[in-house]
């Protein structure tokens, strides 16, 4: 297979297939890839504005019963540290939001199987009273599954309560890589990728913006990593004209610090930077109807999140004021507003904040009140 030829075949925007993108992804030189995947980043996003948001990751709960292999954070209920989040909590975790310029929560936490449509619905609900202007970015496609086994109903009726209680778009969580192969040691009892994929294409045909991941470097073979990005991308393209679909995709590297792939099976992350920079590269040429890819700066830090930036990433995402499941794992790269956007400029663009759906941020007009729950 000839590279220059599928070289064109990328900067023309045709799809590839399996067979193509894994000749790219372990024959191209990586330098190659970075200058393919740069010049794809400027045809769909031209300019040199990179994007980045302030948010709050908020757990729900750490109580999980799919006790995933690389996820350090979940607990069994009755254990010692098992939580549920209070309302008095989330206010209190808002107005530090608030207080520092943000107002999306990013929603997620174990699959507790004593919570189930009526808590989440009221939890969002009151979330909204008292924060008219706040932004759920909710749950994931695992949660909806687990949901809609609970209480028999459809993943399009569960995504349309949640939508109706104030569900602002779904986050692309519990991906990991969409081979059941993999699934099965790495999360054997959440949603297999086919119901991962189905509750996606339910959201899109809802016009729920939602977001896909990859969490690699562990298990997963280079073809399977293929694999994953072209279901996501075929997904995509069954969407409606007008709809918005997959907005960004976000690979992330695993991080194997006490997990239990680590110390039951001895898998220790793949991560290093030429690798992720390859993965960033590919993932913009093959993903050719997704318009944002983002660098997981909170898993590799400023100099490969800036590398990034010239290897087809147009994003570095949140600078996360509270993330607790990937750092038990290892992760430890946190930056402030300034710091993001001084790494942003050091890498040669301009910092473009901005909201999940990749529009401009504009404060919101109504301000909660002071203080906002009235205490």
């Amino acid at each position: 297979m000839i590279l220059e030829e599928l070289y064109e075949k990328a900067l023309r925007l045709i799809p590839m297939d399996i067979e193509e993108g894994v000749a790219l992804y372990t024959t191209a030189p990586l330098e190659e890839l970075m200058f393919v995947a740069n010049k794809l980043r400027q045809m769909h996003n031209p300019g040199k504005i990179v994007g980045w948001m302030i948010d709050r990751n908020v757990n729900i709960t750490n109580i999980c019963f799919s006790q995933c292999t690389f996820c350090n954070f979940c607990r069994k209920k009755g254990s010692q540290d098992a939580y549920v989040t209070s309302l008095d909590d989330y206010k209190s975790k808002i107005d530090e939001l608030y207080s520092l310029g943000g107002n999306q929560l990013l929603l997620q936490g174990g699959m507790n199987p004593e919570l189930g449509m009526s808590f989440y619905i009221d939890l969002f609900r009151n979330l909204k009273n008292l924060y008219p202007s706040l932004k759920l970015h909710a749950l994931g496609p695992p949660e909806i599954v687990y949901l809609a086994r609970k209480e028999r109903l459809s993943y399009s009726l569960v995504l349309s309560h949640l939508i109706e209680a104030g569900l602002d778009s779904l986050p692309g969580a519990g991906a990991e890589i969409l081979s059941d192969r993999v699934r099965k040691v790495v999360s054997p009892a959440k949603a297999t990728s086919e119901e991962w994929l189905g509750v996606m294409r339910d959201a899109h045909k809802l016009n729920l913006p939602t977001s896909a991941t990859m969490m690699f470097g562990h298990i997963e073979t280079a073809r399977e990593r293929i694999e994953h990005l072209i279901r996501i991308r075929d997904l995509q393209a069954e969407k409606q004209e007008n709809h918005f679909g997959f907005i960004t995709f976000i690979p992330w590297a695993f991080q194997d610090e006490g997990t239990i792939l680590l110390k039951k099976h001895g898998i220790r992350s793949s991560y290093n930077g030429p690798d992720y920079i390859r993965m960033i590269a590919i993932s913009r040429i093959l993903l050719n109807n997704i318009r944002n890819i983002q660098a997981s700066i909170l898993t590799v830090g400023k100099e490969i999140g800036m590398l990034s930036l010239h290897s087809g990433a147009n994003d570095l995402g949140s600078i996360m004021i509270e993330e607790n499941v990937v750092s038990a794992a290892g992760a430890n790269n946190r930056f402030n507003a300034n710091e993001m956007q001084t790494i942003i400029k050091e890498a040669g663009f301009i910092p473009g904040r901005r909201n999940q759906k990749y529009e401009a941020f504009c404060p919101p007009d109504v301000h909660p009140p002071n203080p906002p729950h009235g205490g």
